[in-house]
């Protein structure tokens, strides 16, 4: 007889945050009124904070963690804080830094850390908190990490931990599209095959659906990958991910720059600290001082 296996009262709630469907995990976390452990309430408390940050909605977390919220959900508020940009990023920082010197091993300070540093562009230093954890979603980080270092090799390596340890796990299972979609060719659709298998069991999400998008732009299907970012944007008109990627597809398509213009300036508006708006502020800047200095000289000529 197969040996007992306890079923996990988060499993929905869990799924539905690593899908991007946030409001579904908050509904379904909101029907365990009577979890079976006081870990158990914390661990749903903690997704639905995270569902509210990943919303937008970083009031609701920043007014209701206190000092007397338990240690494992504090870090979120200073998540919330950071990506609220209302407070001083430097001040977040070192916070964050002492916490991390000063607390045990608390896994939530850890992924928000691992967060943080990603978004700051310090690898090194997210890398350096997330390897110490043995826990499926600090691995899929560091695949993140891995893959934008275009060091797929290590990112299979640790693909491969991810699937001895659970190879059924939605967060495998995202982890392993992810890094076919960056290896390309033939693998690409390998992982519109799971992001599909995960649109048939739990139903169509921005990050779903943009996660099809990459795999039809890497295949030169313009017209599917239209379809998926439109569906996408009905969703979530705000959604980041899907405006760089419509952004990008206008490229391919044969409609005129005001298309991608129009849907820069939605990103812009939405979300004018990302980091692909820096990246393109940092571009223009560079492109207007080399203009500059290459340019013709004003200097009359002397007769």
């Amino acid at each position: 007889m197969a040996p007992h296996q306890e079923i996990d009262e988060l499993f929905d709630v869990k799924v539905h945050f690593y899908i991007g469907n946030y409001q579904q995990c908050i509904n379904e976390a909101a029907k365990i009124r009577k979890p079976s452990s006081p870990e158990i309430a914390i661990q749903r408390d903690i997704f639905t904070y995270r569902s509210y940050i990943a919303q937008n909605k970083f009031l609701v977390v920043l007014d209701e963690i206190n000092p007397n919220s338990p240690s494992e959900i504090q870090p979120l508020k200073i998540l919330a804080e950071y990506l609220h940009g209302k407070s001083n990023k430097s001040t977040l920082l070192d916070q964050l830094n002492q916490k991390i010197d000063t607390t045990a091993h608390n896994e939530t300070l850890v992924i928000v850390a691992g967060t943080i540093f990603i978004n700051e562009g310090n690898f090194d230093g997210a890398y350096r908190y997330l390897h110490a954890s043995e826990s499926l979603e600090c691995m899929a980080l560091i695949i993140e990490i891995l893959l934008k270092l275009d060091r797929i090799d290590l990112a299979l390596k640790k693909l491969k931990e991810m699937q001895e340890k659970d190879d059924d796990a939605i967060l495998t299972q995202l982890a392993q599209a992810w890094v076919h979609s960056s290896m390309g060719g033939e693998k690409l659709q390998d992982a519109y095959y799971i992001y599909q298998e995960l649109v048939d069991k739990y139903g169509s999400t921005p990050l779903l659906l943009n996660g099809q998008a990459v795999t039809f732009l890497g295949q030169g299907k313009y017209e599917e990958a239209e379809a998926a970012l439109q569906e996408a944007l009905t969703k979530d008109s705000k959604n980041a991910d899907t405006l760089i990627n419509l952004i990008t597809l206008q490229r391919h398509l044969e409609k005129g720059p005001e298309f991608a213009n129009r849907y820069l300036s939605q990103l812009k508006d939405a979300h004018p600290e990302h980091a692909f708006i820096k990246d393109l502020k940092q571009k223009e800047s560079d492109f207007a001082r080399i203009c500059q200095q290459y340019g013709p000289s004003n200097t009359a000529i002397p007769a």
